[in-house]
């Protein structure tokens, strides 16, 4: 079967290539399942790997298929896969496989403390990008007919999920938490799907980002009634009097300083959630006693969010299911770039490395509807 690959640490290797077919007796008890890949979407990370700067093919192989975003649809189960994923669902897996630490033991595989982790094409497993793959439906999260169209990005939509349940599991300290103001800084397609799920919870929004408006990524934003700020035009200190203070922030620019800039703007005991995985060497200058004393003295939290654990995407499928209710349409318009087929692997890595302007480029496997 066909698969687009890379050769991880070696710019621009994305290639087309034949793999073997997968067998459902490759996962232990019976419990795997057959998929055949509909849609797989592409993100930073799968810049940052195409452009050589991480990524490890599994033992034994020296190329990584590629795509950790994914929809797809189940043609086989092996006997003891159970009634949660069945013959004809339309399910989404997910990234992170379990490793040697106590958090992957039970089922926290997104918190592990391993310092060698496996996340399919990403580190030391292949991905999804491929005519079909096998996995157990331990992994697998089942989706609704209805989002067939939107499905694939389920997987991004997690990592927002992930940010914003932590915050709330943070504040806890506090007994009552209930934050009135937020503020996401960066209108890309993580920025927007934070913004989604914040408004969702009745939080008043701000999205910070340097592109004066209007286009489509601050329409989409004000769509969900938010507020859009250009930083070229306010600065964030002024946006934070503005439409602050804010209890909540989600950086998610991919340009690192950005997350000191959010600091600097932080409300008290606000929670600041970067998102931005950078895999390069940027520095920045930062007033860095100012920051602290903030954070000191203000009961401040910076985490970080990165993967998901299985009931993020639960919560992510239940979250998308209300959008649509709310905003129908909206998500669809996400997906404003499609690939063709396996073959036009140039075209996607042309995108992926030099399209500023699209939200999210996909792949297109075969056609999601029945």
């Amino acid at each position: 079967m066909k698969a687009i690959a890379v050769h991880p640490k070696v710019p621009n290797s994305m290639h087309v290539r034949d793999v073997p077919e997968p067998s459902l007796e490759s996962v232990p008890g019976g419990r795997g399942a057959l998929v055949e890949v509909l849609r797989v979407g592409v993100d930073g990370t799968d810049r940052d790997i195409l452009e050589g700067l991480y990524g490890a093919p599994p033992p034994g192989d020296d190329f990584l298929i590629a795509g950790h975003e994914n929809l797809g649809r189940v043609i086989e189960v092996g006997p003891n896969a159970g009634a949660r994923i069945r013959k004809g669902s339309l399910v989404v897996a997910t990234v992170r496989r379990p490793g040697k630490s106590i958090y992957d033991e039970i089922g926290m595989q997104d918190m592990t403390t391993d310092d060698v982790y496996y996340e399919r094409g990403i580190n030391l497993l292949h991905g999804y990008m491929s005519e079909r793959y096998v996995d157990s439906v331990d992994f697998m999260v089942p989706l609704p007919e209805s989002l067939a169209e939107t499905g694939c990005l389920l997987e991004p939509i997690t990592v927002c999920e992930k940010g914003i349940r932590q915050a709330y599991e943070i504040q806890r300290r506090l007994r009552v938490w209930r934050p009135r103001h937020a503020a996401v800084l960066g209108a890309g397609s993580i920025g927007l799907m934070a913004t989604m799920l914040l408004r969702l919870r009745g939080i008043d929004v701000a999205v910070i980002s340097r592109r004066p408006g209007p286009y489509l990524n601050s329409e989409l934003a004000e769509e969900l009634g938010a507020v859009y700020v250009s930083s070229s035009k306010t600065s964030l200190e002024q946006a934070a009097k503005d439409h602050g203070p804010f209890d909540l922030i989600i950086e998610a620019t991919g340009y690192s300083p950005m997350v000191w800039q959010g600091a600097e703007i932080l409300g008290t005991d606000g929670v600041l959630v970067a998102a931005s995985v950078t895999g390069g060497d940027t520095e920045a200058t930062i007033p860095s006693d100012r920051i602290n004393q903030g954070f000191v003295l203000g009961n401040k939290v910076l985490v970080g969010t990165v993967n998901a654990a299985l009931e993020d995407f639960e919560q992510g499928v239940a979250d998308m299911i209300a959008v649509d209710a709310f905003w129908p349409g909206w998500l669809a318009k996400l997906l404003t770039t499609c690939i063709d087929g396996f073959d036009n692997y140039q075209e996607l890595a042309d995108h992926l490395l030099h399209d500023k302007s699209a939200i999210k480029t996909y792949v297109e496997v075969k056609s999601p509807h029945k």
